[in-house]
């Protein structure tokens, strides 16, 4: 009942109007700030935490995504899409770090925008990849506890800028919440005030419980990471069954023998 309740109030905050922030609209919400926070990345944070896709210098394992971003936009494109979640079979295959770079590249674009969400309810880390604590994030909006307008932030490093709506603390029923009409509301609502940008998000592995099972529907399109010596066809396998009813735009394969200077191979299929 209380999901429910909070989901009508999310719902009712969007007619309060919008404003614009970065190009974009964005919904106030109770004593939202006038602007974005924005905040200054640390590029050697950023390399530490194998970040890499932030310069766009010929010959740096940038360059990678940057072949991903284009092949990923290039089927978004044609179809429509706007949602793109980011998962893997299991931890360590490296899909946080994909999501971080690949969202990194299609910023780089002069045209192109991103939102980056961490929906990685169990355990989100996309703050901590970037190197900020955030004041709010994704399980403090949906159980009310603060404005979207405020959980998001804008991240800069150099000239390229992004949003990132981090996550918060670990949710204990995040399965529930992500199955939740407070959720639908949320994604509705992320839908329509950031229509103009592509929206990437952070989902938990696939096969530690039910959390990307219940979100799928929501979502356009899904980018499948692998990692030689932490995937196994027994796992992709089991994807495939959850996977019948929404697209896959590519299946990335990190840790390849492949090195690619001084950081892991990757593979696109």
């Amino acid at each position: 009942m209380d999901s429910i309740k909070h989901a009508v109030e999310l719902a009712r905050s969007a007619e309060h109007g919008a404003r614009i922030v970065d190009g974009h609209s964005v919904v106030p919400q109770g004593n939202a700030p006038d602007a974005l926070r924005e905040i200054r990345l640390n590029p050697a944070h950023l390399d530490t935490n194998r970040i890499v896709a932030y310069g766009g210098i010929s010959g740096q394992p940038g360059r990678y995504y940057d072949m991903l971003r284009t092949q990923v936009l290039q089927e978004m494109d044609k179809k429509g899409w706007q949602f793109l979640a980011v998962t893997s079979p299991t931890p360590g295959c490296g899909k946080t770090v994909t999501a971080c770079n690949l969202a990194m590249s299609i910023a780089r674009l002069p045209e192109r925008s991103v939102l980056l969400v961490d929906l990685d309810l169990r355990k989100p880390t996309l703050a901590t990849y970037f190197g900020f604590k955030p004041e709010h994030g994704v399980t403090d909006v949906l159980e009310g506890q603060g404005a979207l307008s405020s959980a998001i932030v804008q991240t800069a490093i150099g000239p390229t800028k992004m949003l990132v709506l981090p996550g918060s603390t670990t949710s204990h029923n995040s399965s529930e919440w992500m199955a939740s009409q407070t959720m639908a509301t949320l994604l509705e609502r992320i839908k329509r005030d950031f229509r103009s940008r592509t929206v990437i998000f952070d989902l938990p592995p696939m096969l530690l419980g039910d959390d990307v099972i219940s979100i799928l529907p929501r979502m356009d399109a899904v980018l499948l990471i692998a990692a030689v010596g932490s995937t196994s066809v027994a796992d992709i396998k089991e994807c495939q069954k959850h996977l019948q009813r929404t697209p896959v735009v590519r299946v990335v394969v990190n840790k390849t023998a492949v090195a690619a200077e001084g950081y892991y191979g990757y593979g696109y299929y």
